[in-house]
Formats: structure tokens, C-alpha cells, sequence
């Protein structure tokens, strides 16, 4: 755990006592911070006493006496309206941070020469994340993982010379951590997303936009034009900038063509590593996840032999584009972590004769964009609450059948992958919604899928999985 001294002696309010939430409260009070804590849930308030942590409604405090205020980034801080306790901070003049930013300073103040590499985008980010941090880990580095990606940040070890952080950050994360300073700061991309709680496109982009602006090296990809438009105004500041593209051919910057990630400059073009062949870094996005991961990885040191090591071992990341059993030609592809339709493209575009699952708890778009990849699609099962919606936007144009259930959803996708004449079919769980109408999270659904493969006969798994015994 890292220790919060740099609020030592200081009394500090926090509001939200879930994952990331308790593990900032015991790194404030490891850290000799005065710390009162609330939740609106009662049962995460019980959680905390019985941890020895003061809890107390803010609402009751002298505001006062409050040097900071730590919110968990899941409460809203400015849309779709503040929560009570940050119209609280506000009107005593508080500042308002996240457990992001604690790191931040505690990285300063201890040890600001630690690598820190920041990554954040709509999509793909905790692809790269992950990438990231195996490259280092398999280069031998002490590595520490974590943000958004899973694993609370002030639950990893202290800030030292030679340790690398690899933190992934959401939009939510960024607004609290106003003095976000990486070593390597990288924006993959931008498209609406979360803009309920941000208010529109314009300030999603523009909190994206601080985590490259505070970076001695940003990493910015320029397929999109949010953040094309970022990278010129970075471009003109002080900061190093590294543009990265799956589409286009850059004269500067590291650029996908075909399977190769080019490095271009001065000095002119040539390929730093080819993917062709890569069992978990299939298509474009993971082209521009690979060339951001490159150009992170050279920005903390490593040498280009020990990156196209670690990206030739690097064994994916659990439900994103993750084959996960193979039954003669049939490969099984848990997706589950595309909760949207634009996260869902990327699967889509990396294979044919598609037995495509999907479904769930709709967004507001419903997957009318993916129609250029129907084409690929063989059948599509679908399942939950975005079935019938669905069902209309397919039409005539892809053959369905509305299986309601996942466990139902595999059976009937793997004997009809199992019957294709084509060479290479894929049954695909990239569900292009969120998954909270049948699930309790994406991992949840990730695990249910991959439990329903195991459950088929004659399933070669190619990821850990134990049955139950009879």
C-alpha cells in the first residue's frame, strides 16, 4: 500500500467507501491523515467502522476544518448534477480530488523519478494498459499495475527508482487528479462516451486532454479528430509528442501498415515489430494499442529487443478479443468487455464467418454502426433485454434467432460454427451492450461464457479453467 504522508496532520473528507474507496481511506490514515468518511450506502459505512475508520455525515461536519476532499470517481462531480457532498467541497472553498492524484503527489514527493506511464481513450485502453505492463514485467522491471484497470492505485507498492507504474485512467479519474504529471501520458482515441456525466463531447475531450498535457512524453493517436486537434495543441506546448495511428501513413510517429507497426522520421521508415500471426493482437485497434505501447516503453527506456519480446508473449487481456477454446476449427472468443458498439467494431473486423453473441442492456445507438461489418457475420444469437431492438436493426440482412440466454446462445452458435464450411469459424461473444440486465459486470458475463465453452463436448479450453466435480 502507499502510504498517503503527504496529508499528514491534515484533516481530510472522503466520500465513497466502495473498492477504490476503502483502499484510499486506509492509505490516508497510514499516512497520518485526520480522516472522517461517509458513503450513502450504510452497509460500506458499517464496512469502514469495523476497519477503526471515523465515519460521519458530511453533512454534519465543520467544512471548515477540511484541508481536502477525496471523491470516488464513480459519484458524479459535475453532471448529471454534482452530488450533495461536492456542492459541500464548493461552497467551503475545498479542493476536490481522487485517489489518482494522491498518487501523484505521494509520487513526487517521494521518489518523482519512478517511470509512470498514464494511459487513457474510449477504447482500448486497458488492452494497452495490460501491454504495457507485460513488457515491462517480462523485460524484468518491477512492475506495478493498476487505476481503472482494476486494481485500486494506492494499493500497489511505494513509489522507488526502479519501479514502473502502469496505470490505466478513466475520464472520471483524470477530472480528479489535477496535477496528473506521467513520465508517458497517452490518449488512444475519442467518441462519445459517459457524456451524461460530463456534459458533452467537448469536455469529455477536454478532461482526456489534461492527461497528455501534464506528461513529459504524450502519446496521442490521431484517428479521430478530438483528438487530432489535441495533438496540435500539444504540438505547440513543451511536451514531447508521439503520434500514433492505425490508419494513417505519418511522417513523424509510429503508424500501422497492414501487420507491421512502422516507426517514421527523420531518419525515415522502418518496422518495428509484425504482428501477423499474433494470437491475441488481431486487428487495427490492437495496431495503435501496440504502437502506443512501443512508443511508452521507449519513452521509459527500454530497448526495442525487449519490447518486441514482451509484445511476442503477451497472452491478452481477459474478456477483450480472448480466444478461449478451440473445438476442431471452431474458436470460442470471449468479447465481453465490449460494452458498446464501437468497442464491439474491433472483433468484428478481425474475423470471418462470425457466429456472433450479443446483447444485453442497450446504449443509446444500439449497433446500427456496425452495419458495414454484417458481410462477416454468418448468424447472430442474441440475448437479453437488447434482443428485439436488435432483431430489427439485423432485419434481413443477417441471419438470427433470438436465444435469450448466453448458455443457450453457445450451444446453438457452436453447433452451427461446428456444421460451417468455411476455415476458420469463430464463435464470438462481443455483446455490444452493457451487461447489467442478466450480469452483475462485464467479467461476470465474460466468466459465464467462457464457463458455457468448458460445458461443450470435445472443447480443447485455452485458458485456466476448472469443472466442477460431479
Amino acid at each position: 500500500m502507499i502510504a498517503a504522508t503527504t496529508f499528514n496532520g491534515q484533516k481530510v473528507a472522503l466520500f465513497g467507501l466502495g473498492g477504490s474507496g476503502i483502499v484510499t481511506a486506509r492509505a490516508l490514515v497510514a499516512g497520518g491523515a485526520i480522516l472522517v468518511a461517509w458513503d450513502d450506502n450504510p452497509e460500506s459505512v458499517q464496512r469502514a467502522r469495523d476497519e477503526g475508520i471515523v465515519t460521519h455525515d458530511l453533512r454534519e461536519i465543520d467544512w471548515s476544518e477540511i484541508a481536502s476532499f477525496v471523491l470516488s470517481p464513480g459519484v458524479p462531480l459535475t453532471h448529471p448534477k454534482p452530488h450533495w457532498s461536492v456542492d459541500l467541497a464548493r461552497q467551503a472553498g475545498v479542493e476536490i480530488i481522487g485517489d489518482i492524484e494522491i498518487f501523484c503527489r505521494e509520487r513526487r514527493a517521494g521518489q518523482s523519478n519512478a517511470p509512470f506511464v498514464a494511459i487513457t481513450g474510449t477504447n482500448g485502453k486497458s488492452t494497452t494498459t495490460a501491454l504495457i505492463a507485460h513488457i515491462l514485467a517480462s523485460s524484468g522491471r518491477d512492475t506495478q499495475l493498476g487505476g481503472n484497470i482494476g486494481t485500486a492505485v494506492l494499493s500497489l507498492d511505494p513509489p522507488a527508482p526502479e519501479r514502473f507504474y502502469v496505470v490505466e485512467c478513466s475520464s472520471y479519474q483524470i477530472d480528479l487528479a489535477p496535477s496528473l504529471d506521467p513520465t508517458a501520458g497517452i490518449l488512444l482515441n475519442l467518441s462519445p462516451d459517459h457524456l451524461d456525466r460530463h456534459g458533452g463531447m467537448e469536455n469529455y475531450a477536454a478532461i482526456k486532454e489534461r492527461l497528455v498535457a501534464g506528461s513529459n512524453v504524450a502519446i496521442v493517436g490521431v484517428d479521430d479528430d478530438f483528438s487530432t486537434a489535441i495533438a496540435e495543441r500539444i504540438g505547440t506546448s513543451k511536451a514531447k509528442l508521439v503520434r500514433i495511428s492505425k490508419e494513417r501513413v505519418l511522417a513523424d510517429g509510429l503508424f500501422a501498415q497492414s501487420s507491421r507497426i512502422v516507426q517514421a522520421g527523420s531518419a525515415g521508415e522502418r518496422t518495428v515489430v509484425d504482428l501477423a500471426g499474433h494470437p491475441t493482437l488481431k486487428g487495427a485497434h490492437n495496431a495503435q494499442n501496440t504502437a502506443a505501447a512501443i512508443a511508452a516503453c521507449l519513452a521509459v527506456g527500454l530497448t526495442e529487443a525487449e519490447i518486441e519480446a514482451g509484445i511476442r508473449t503477451f497472452p491478452g487481456l481477459k474478456h477483450r478479443m480472448q480466444p478461449v477454446g478451440r473445438r476442431g476449427a471452431v474458436v470460442f472468443v470471449n468479447d465481453s468487455k465490449a460494452t458498446n458498439a464501437d468497442a464491439a467494431a474491433p472483433a468484428l473486423s478481425s474475423f470471418t464467418d462470425i457466429h456472433w453473441i450479443l446483447g444485453g442492456l442497450p446504449k443509446a445507438g444500439g449497433i446500427t454502426s456496425l452495419q458495414p461489418f454484417f458481410g462477416r457475420i454468418s448468424k447472430a444469437y442474441l440475448i437479453g433485454e437488447a434482443a428485439p431492438d436488435f432483431a430489427a436493426t439485423l432485419g434481413e440482412a443477417v441471419p438470427y434467432e433470438i436465444s435469450g440466454t448466453l448458455d443457450l446462445a453457445v450451444v446453438h452458435a457452436a453447433r452451427d460454427a461446428g456444421e460451417s464450411a468455411a476455415g476458420a469459424p469463430v464463435v464470438l461473444l462481443s455483446p455490444a451492450c452493457a451487461s447489467f440486465d442478466q450480469y452483475r459486470n462485464f467479467e461476470v458475463r465474460g466468466d459465464a461464457f467462457v464457463a458455457a465453452v468448458a460445458g461443450l463436448d470435445g472443447v480443447e479450453m485455452l485458458v485456466p479453467f476448472a469443472k466442477e466435480s460431479d
